[in-house]
Order: C-alpha cells, then sequence, then structure tokens
C-alpha cells in the first residue's frame, strides 16, 4: 500500500531537490532539503523519544524559527497530530484547546513553561511539557542533539488525522477542525499546479505558521515543489524591499500589501523580479488591488480558503484575475450557492456557500453533533459564508460567517470578547462588530452598557483587564459607553446599528 503520509509525498521531493537551498534565515543561514530531511528525522526520532505513539498529539505554541518548521514537519512523519496554538494566546485562553484536544506533549516557549506546566496540572492532563525558543535552543532541542539522524516515516492511510486547526465559533467555544493527510496533500498538489510553482521559485515567507495560511498553503507549495523558502520570522515592509529583490513568489494577508504600498521605496523596480503576489485570509479591498496593479504592473492573485478546508477557490495564474472576487474553484473542488432549503441557486443570486473535495476536513474533533449539523445530507460542508457566482464562474464573498470579524488576516469572533466584558465587574452587557480600519481591514469595536450598581470603568481600564484575559490581536481598538444597545422587536440586538454608531464615532 502507497503510504499516504503527508511526509512520505514531500520526502519524494526533497529526493529530488537533496542538493537545493530549503531555507534560508534572515541571519542568513540556509540549509538545503538534505539538510531539512535530516533535521525532521532527528526531531521525529526525538518525539518518539518522549513515549509518543502515532494518533497522540502534540500542541505548539512557540515563536517562528527554522526549528519549528521541523517540529511540524516531524509530527507529520512520525504519524503524530499536530496542533498548533497562536502564540498571543494567553493562559486563560488556552486551558481549552489543552483540555479539548488532550495533547501528550505541549512546546512552548522556555519562559511560559511554568504557566503550561501549572495549567496541564490543575486540567488533569496527562501530558509532558517541552521547550523550544527562537534561536534553536530549549529542552526540545536538547533532544533532538541527542537523537539518530535516521527516522522510517510512519504508513498512514489518507484519512488518518494530521492536524487539529482550532477555529472560533459564534458561541466563543473553539472547535478542532480535523485535518487528514488527504486533506493535505490533494490541496497542496493543486495548488502547485494552479500557481505554477517550480523548484526555480523562491518563497517569500512571513507568514505565522499557527495559521493554515502560513503553516500549509505557504509551506507546502515550496516543500512539494522544491523552492527554496526565504524564512522571515515576521512581516516588516522596510525589510521586505530588500527582500523581494531575491524572490519570486509571495503570500500575504492584506494588510500587508496595504503596508508595502505605504512604502516610498516600493516601486515597479522593487518588484522586477518577482512573478505572482498572493492575498489571502481577509478580504482585499479593490482601491489595494488598483493601487497595487498601478504601482508595480503586477495584478495580485486572490483566492478563498478555511481552516477547514485548506484552498478552495483562486483567481487564475493564466487568465483574468478579477478584483473583488475569489476567483475559481480549484480542480477537485465542487463550490455552489444555496438557498435556505440547500437548493443550488443559479448565477447571480447570493447565497450560502458549500464545498465538498478531498480538501474538505474530516469533521470537528469530539464534536459529531457540529460536524452533523455543518455538512447536508448529500456531503456538502456548509462555510457559513455568503457569496454570488457570475456566470463565468468566479466567486465572490458578499457576507461572512455571523459576526465574524476578520482583523489584519486573524479570524475574531465577538461572542468571545462579549463574554469577557459581560464577566467585567460594572458591566452590564455589550455588543462587538468590526469597524473599517485602514490598515487592517477591520478593527475591533466594542459598545458597553454599564451597571449602575457597579463599580465606576473607564475605557483604559477595560482594555487592560482585556489585555489579561486576550490576545492583543482579540483586544478592542476602541471601546464606547452606550446607554442602551439597539434592539429589533424581539429583543435582538442589532450588530448594523452598533457598527454603524461606532464607524461613526
Amino acid at each position: 500500500m502507497k503510504n499516504a503520509n503527508a511526509y512520505a509525498a514531500f520526502a519524494r521531493s526533497f529526493a529530488v531537490n537533496a542538493a537545493r537551498p530549503a531555507l534560508e534565515l534572515e541571519s542568513g543561514q540556509s540549509c538545503t532539503y538534505a539538510d531539512l530531511d535530516r533535521e525532521c528525522a532527528r526531531c521525529a526520532a526525538a518525539l518518539q523519544g518522549f513515549g509518543l505513539q502515532r494518533g497522540d498529539r502534540v500542541a505548539v505554541q512557540v515563536e517562528k524559527s527554522a526549528q519549528s518548521l521541523f517540529l511540524y514537519l516531524a509530527c507529520l512523519r512520525a504519524g503524530l497530530v499536530y496542533l498548533p496554538l497562536n502564540t498571543a494566546y494567553r493562559l486563560a485562553e488556552l486551558t481549552h484547546f489543552l483540555s479539548d484536544a488532550q495533547p501528550s506533549l505541549v512546546v512552548c516557549s522556555p519562559p511560559a513553561a511554568a504557566g503550561i506546566q501549572a495549567l496541564v496540572r490543575s486540567s488533569g492532563l496527562h501530558a509532558q511539557v517541552a521547550t523550544l525558543d527562537t534561536s534553536g535552543g530549549g529542552s526540545l532541542s536538547e533532544a533532538v542533539g541527542q537523537a539518530a539522524s535516521h527516522f522510517a516515516t510512519a504508513t498512514m492511510a489518507p484519512d488518518d488525522l494530521a492536524a487539529i486547526i482550532y477555529t472560533s465559533g459564534t458561541t466563543g467555544r473553539a472547535k478542532g477542525a480535523m485535518v487528514t493527510h488527504r486533506n493535505l496533500v490533494s490541496n497542496a498538489t493543486v495548488l502547485v499546479d494552479t500557481w505554477g510553482f517550480t523548484d526555480a521559485d523562491v518563497l517569500l515567507h512571513a507568514l505565522p505558521i499557527f495559521h493554515v495560511h502560513g503553516l500549509f498553503v505557504a509551506n507546502h507549495c515550496a516543500l512539494l515543489s522544491g523552492a527554496k523558502l526565504l524564512w522571515r520570522a515576521k512581516f516588516d515592509a522596510r525589510a521586505m524591499l530588500s527582500d523581494l529583490p531575491r524572490a519570486t513568489v509571495m503570500m500575504g494577508v492584506p494588510t500587508y500589501y496595504t503596508r508595502l504600498l505605504a512604502e516610498p521605496g516600493f516601486t515597479a523596480q522593487t518588484c522586477a523580479h518577482m512573478r505572482l503576489f498572493i492575498s489571502g485570509s481577509a478580504p482585499l479591498l479593490l482601491d489595494t488591488f488598483h493601487e497595487f496593479q498601478r504601482r508595480t504592473g503586477h495584478t495580485i492573485l486572490e483566492r478563498y480558503g478555511m481552516s477547514e478546508a485548506g484552498m478552495i477557490t483562486s483567481n487564475p495564474l493564466v487568465g483574468a484575475r478579477r478584483g473583488g472576487t475569489v476567483g475559481l474553484p480549484l480542480r477537485g473542488v465542487s463550490v455552489r450557492t444555496v438557498d435556505a432549503q440547500d437548493r443550488p441557486l443559479p448565477a447571480g443570486d447570493n447565497g450560502a456557500i458549500q464545498i465538498r473535495g478531498d480538501n474538505v476536513f474530516a469533521g470537528y474533533w469530539r464534536n459529531l453533533d457540529k460536524t452533523r449539523e455543518e455538512f447536508t445530507v448529500d456531503g456538502w460542508f456548509r462555510t457559513g459564508d455568503v457569496g454570488v457566482i457570475d456566470e463565468h464562474g468566479y466567486l465572490s464573498i458578499v457576507g461572512r460567517a455571523k459576526d465574524l470579524i476578520i482583523s489584519g488576516g486573524y479570524n475574531v469572533y465577538p461572542k468571545e470578547i462579549e463574554l469577557a466584558i459581560d464577566a467585567i465587574p460594572g458591566v452590564a452587557e455589550s455588543a462587538v462588530v468590526g469597524i473599517p480600519h485602514p490598515d487592517f481591514g477591520e478593527a475591533v469595536a466594542a459598545a458597553v452598557v454599564l451597571d449602575p450598581s457597579g463599580p465606576a470603568l473607564s475605557e483604559d481600564g477595560l482594555i487592560a483587564h482585556l489585555k489579561t484575559q486576550l490576545a492583543n490581536y482579540k483586544i478592542p481598538k476602541q471601546v464606547r459607553f452606550v446607554p442602551a444597545l439597539p434592539r429589533n422587536a424581539m429583543g435582538k440586538v442589532q450588530k448594523i446599528q452598533v457598527r454603524e454608531q461606532l464607524a461613526s464615532l
């Protein structure tokens, strides 16, 4: 039986491209694909040395580094289930993820280890804690340094679990999307072909790797094609100006492109060596699309994806890239828009977006009821987005999952923030919305009704409290105290009115 392990697919490319550069760091250090394969073997052996068995979960909350990439690939190679966690999450936010996923190993930065260990003990988890820092130090690295440099890649079936990606919901309770080896390989294979990746490409990688965009989409395209990764810890617009002349492809969220356009030194000459700019994770404004085209001569390729399905649609590499659309369904992916009764709609009609294909996840971790709810009886996944397909087959997103805010490429669900605000003494109730922001696309804003019998609250005090509970990207950029929240006849808070009020202030 052919090994369906995603690492086995990558390894075939590694063997062909063994002497070619795989990864170049900001320090100037680099490694070949042979080096990458060897480091992944050592890391997989080290994980096995922790007593981990196939199917065990490995939760990872570390900053981006070469070793963090080796760790992800080693988990695939060893048949373990990789669980990436946003580095901005606070301990209070981690409690649910760890309790739900029940990892056997948690890898964190050295300064976070004591807090993670205390959380593991208090939650009754049977998990070990290892550390990894940005320079390659920590207890995990020590174990890797003593491990063998050979490791037999675990044999996996296509539907075996490769990763769990937590995606928040409108209830504030995050759900774990179960991503299989089939999902990863099928999507990566199609994207390499769709976007024309070859071993001559150099991908500028400044995305975080706790997110599907940076972890799966960008990495897999490079690894499967033998392209070189310019590995950057984070996005810095000015630093990108010196990197772009050596790159051929860049992937980013719309905020990256607005920040590049704000740099006077960003010109057509800067991009002369580039063949492709790809944007996703949030809507790309038409103004950005057209200004980028005018300044550089390049047309940004926008695509559409999600945690539960990887990439779904893409504007074409060759052909019309239509601003305001997310393009055509990828090969092997079916997309339809439907009415409230799940009946397919004709071109030009707005409807709920549903999808199916080998890229679509296996369901939600330990949540069979939610899985059943999100799939139709004929096997289509309900994305929660609203869209329209034109007569040429291009999809445009016209609405999003209920209440979702996308700020700087990160998904923010208002209910989670509302629960945190409402728990503060002195707050009667709150409503959280997204309002337009020139850099982030949307900014989080909150309307708060105070409890007259409670302690006095200020905007600064409320925000300071939230910063102890939530990741920074979830913190409201604006808080306004209001006498009451607007409601309809049924008592439902009218978020549209809240948004209009806050946006006008």
